[in-house]
């Protein structure tokens, strides 16, 4: 993993994590028995009805060319692909009336799907 100062505050500023997230991703770690030292990853994949899908995951360790930063105690890894159409997204846990879950607000995405799972840009 080589990533700069620069490219660690670039991706502290494009990605945002609340802290209701941080909490469900904490207690997730906790209820699976994920190691401390896994990173939550953060990604996209083609496919889905809109080009794009989300990827959020654990991962044990990090490739050479990601980025990682660190957002209310949790370590998080982006590869460079997906950080260039999560800039400026925040991830945030909503449990409301219509379900619960993980949620991008991604201000790239020019198309979503009814589910909110996928988008295009």
């Amino acid at each position: 993993m080589q990533e700069t100062a620069a490219e660690q505050a670039a991706a502290q500023d494009e990605i945002v994590l609340t802290d209701k997230a941080a909490q469900q991703i904490r207690a997730i770690r906790t209820a699976n028995a994920i190691p401390e030292e896994h990173f939550l990853r953060v990604g996209v994949k083609g496919g889905g009805c809109s080009g794009l899908s989300y990827v959020l995951g654990f991962d044990g360790a990090a490739k050479e060319t990601d980025v990682c930063f660190e957002r209310h105690g949790v370590r998080i890894l982006v590869d460079p692909k997906s950080l260039f159409f999560l800039s400026g997204t925040e991830l945030d846990f909503e449990d409301g009336l219509n379900g619960k879950g993980f949620v991008f607000h991604n201000p790239k995405a020019t198309r979503t799907c009814g589910c909110g799972s996928s988008f295009s840009a």
